[in-house]
């Protein structure tokens, strides 16, 4: 199964959009500056496309930004106030945690493939399957010398024992 490559600017340009429209009435700016933030290190790795360090705290900024708007969602949601604008900020700034996850994901593939060595299984299927760095069973390797399996050397004397 091929994961759908995601371009790291729609990741960014969505949780902008949601950002936005979650600050508009209700959180508080802690929430807008969190987000704003991590969405700013988010910049920085679509300017760097080589740089891992950019992807990888762009990843952490993320997963840090779920925890941050569960507490805020959990002290700052109106419970009795239902107009519309706080309806309509609160559903974009929930929208916005329930697609952090997923953005989580396809950014972890990408510092993967920028070359990050982070290596955590999520269980999920990989990117690509790299098989060049396998050693082929159905082929014996082939060296210059001719195999010498008692470790002698070429003139019959005996040679350096390694234990």
């Amino acid at each position: 199964m091929e994961i759908p490559a995601i371009n790291l600017k729609a990741i960014v340009l969505l949780h902008w959009l949601l950002t936005v429209w979650g600050c508009m009435v209700g959180l508080p700016l802690s929430y807008a500056w969190g987000n704003f933030g991590v969405l700013a290190v988010g910049v920085w790795a679509i300017a760097q496309r080589d740089s891992i360090d950019a992807v990888l705290l762009f990843l952490l900024g993320m997963i840090l930004t779920i925890l941050t708007d569960i507490i805020h969602f959990g002290i700052y949601y109106p419970l009795n106030d239902f107009q519309a604008e706080r309806r309509f900020s609160a559903g974009m700034a929930i929208l916005n945690l329930l697609l952090k996850p997923a953005s989580c994901f396809f950014v972890y593939q990408m510092y993967r493939e920028r070359g990050g060595d982070y290596n955590v299984n999520f269980g999920f299927p990989s990117v690509s399957r790299n098989r060049d760095t396998y050693q082929s069973i159905d082929q014996p390797e082939e060296s210059s010398s001719p195999p010498n399996p008692f470790n002698q050397a070429q003139d019959g004397k005996p040679g350096v024992r390694t234990y």
